[in-house]
């Protein structure tokens, strides 16, 4: 396990291996009766889950942020490892299947996680709640979506001066050049990208500032922010 950890100069305590080990038990586990990861060899999932969680360290110094939420967070990735190399951080997750969710929950509680929460919804509707909105330092997704979509659901969470990092591959280089106008518009500052190969498959993270507050019509209602991105390229 070790060895996926140590191109981001990362070393594991006893616990935090004995963490992981569960972790990957209970993703085995839920994923015969629910669909969580199409991942299931334990080197993959070291290196394609748990490794590239902690890529963040690439981009940002995460010892200096005190509250993360994961947006579209599915089996908790990048959240829960990035939660248990970083237990100093409090932790949102949120995903839109409940059935993730009872699982996150599980999670947390074998692995005696504390200060952090998984929550069943949209981030749309979050995002406008006054314990949500402009909350938090630091917000990840590895989500799937576009960038346009993706800055809608995760921008509004983030405090000005914090930041959102969006994990994403090769494809996101052109997303993030069509992306630019709506992340400035929602209260962002694209700072840069880290590139970066995992195993043998290129990966990017995108560093974009919170400089302003978003406004208060972003994120629209429920299901628009995929549908009908913010100035598509």
């Amino acid at each position: 396990m070790e060895k996926y950890f140590s191109q981001f100069h990362i070393e594991l305590t006893e616990v935090q291996k004995r963490q992981f080990l569960l972790y990957y038990q209970l993703l085995i586990q839920w994923n015969d009766v629910m669909n969580l990861t199409a991942i299931t060899d334990f080197d993959e999932v070291c290196e394609k889950h748990f490794a590239d969680s902690i890529s963040l360290v690439n981009v940002l110094d995460v010892s200096k942020c005190s509250s993360m939420v994961d947006v579209g967070t599915g089996a908790g990735f990048p959240g829960i490892p990035l939660k248990i190399v970083f237990p100093h951080l409090e932790v949102t997750l949120i995903d839109s299947l409940q059935k993730r969710v009872n699982f996150l929950n599980e999670v947390i509680r074998q692995l005696n996680l504390e200060n952090i929460n998984a929550l069943h919804g949209r981030a749309e509707d979050f995002a406008h709640q006054i314990a949500f909105r402009e909350k938090y330092d630091l917000c990840v997704s590895r989500a799937v979506a576009n960038m346009n979509t993706l800055s809608e659901y995760c921008l509004p969470f983030v405090k000005t001066g914090g930041v959102f990092v969006p994990y994403k591959s090769q494809k996101g280089l052109d997303e993030i050049d069509n992306a630019t106008k709506a992340i400035t518009v929602l209260g962002g500052k694209y700072q840069g990208k880290t590139e970066f190969l995992l195993g043998e498959e290129y990966r990017v993270l995108f560093a974009i500032e919170k400089i302003k507050p978003t406004p208060k019509k972003y994120p629209r209602k429920a299901g628009l922010p995929a549908k009908d991105p913010l100035f598509p390229g």
